[in-house]
């Protein structure tokens, strides 16, 4: 996986790609909403280069995908609740790659400012998930809101020894995490996998990602969304072949573990899915299909 400086180097100045259509989905008396942070540009050698070619070659074609770089959609998640606001994940900021960092104008689209956030809870604490939680000027962003992390995604992140040990590729993304979360430490409250982190939001570990990646099951009667993160990182090779290792995750063999038990939980109970790099907004269905599945997205 490249680093930041690699990812920026020749990209130039890309413009930014809000998605200000949101997607959204009633859940009992609450409303979850896709809201957009831009885009990331990565090169395909980041997910390809590893597979067996000639089965990949088709996966991609049909989704439309080039094999020599990817542009993923960044799809937050926005939770309103009757007296809460509460967003899953902050985005990428403006220190990570020019096509993204465009939370803020995604929620002012929607009448929303920074300190109307009463929540941030995280999936993880890659770049474009966490970095978004501090501005220009070093200032906490949603300084109005409690912010929530795994435990053990916490201890990963501002462990002293991360930087050395988690690969001279992703060194910047140890460095990055550590520094912003030390800002924000004093807003930062911890939960567990099976917690109910707030009222009907469920935590479920989901690691291989990162080590304590989370997804989150919000639920009001039979209706349920998970907001899954990078658990389903694509909607073209994770799907239609969970099963293979991917070089996006820090622990690519319990990665695809984990996708595979998270794709099969969300055909089985039928919930939702609002992935973070899914196409159209990201929220939509998981169907099974062949030896794999399918994402069909709700309409915006």
């Amino acid at each position: 996986m490249l680093n930041r400086r690699e990812l920026l180097c020749g990209l130039g100045t890309l413009p930014l790609w809000p998605n200000l259509t949101a997607s959204a989905l009633t859940v009992g008396a609450s409303e979850v909403i896709s809201v957009s942070d831009g885009n990331l540009v990565l090169p395909g050698s980041m997910f390809f280069d590893d597979l067996p070619q000639d089965e990949l070659s088709p996966i991609l074609d049909k989704a439309g995908v080039a094999s020599d770089q990817v542009t993923p959609p960044c799809n937050l998640t926005l939770l309103k609740q009757e007296d809460r606001l509460i967003l899953f994940d902050a985005g990428s900021g403006p220190a990570f790659m020019p096509s993204a960092g465009t939370i803020l104008d995604s929620l002012d689209a929607l009448g929303i400012a920074a300190e109307d956030i009463t929540h941030v809870v995280f999936t993880h604490a890659h770049p474009d998930h966490l970095w978004g939680i501090i501005d220009d000027f070093d200032e906490p962003v949603f300084y109005e809101a409690q912010h929530m992390m795994a435990e053990d995604e916490w201890a990963y992140w501002t462990d002293p020894d991360t930087v050395n040990t988690i690969g001279e590729a992703r060194a910047s993304f140890a460095v990055g995490a550590a520094r912003r979360l030390e800002m924000v430490a004093e807003q930062m409250t911890f939960f567990k996998g099976g917690d109910e982190v707030l009222p009907g939001v469920l935590a479920h570990a989901t690691p291989g990602h990162t080590p304590g990646h989370t997804a989150f099951e919000i639920r009001d009667g039979g209706t349920a969304v998970m907001v899954g993160g990078d658990a389903i990182g694509n909607h073209h090779v994770a799907l239609a072949r969970p099963a293979w290792p991917s070089g996006s995750d820090q622990d690519p063999d319990l990665g695809a573990t984990t996708r595979l038990a998270l794709l099969d939980r969300l055909v089985a109970d039928d919930i939702a899915l609002l992935g973070f790099h899914l196409p159209n907004g990201g929220l939509g269905r998981v169907e099974r299909a062949n030896d794999g599945y399918t994402f069909t997205a709700e309409e915006a």
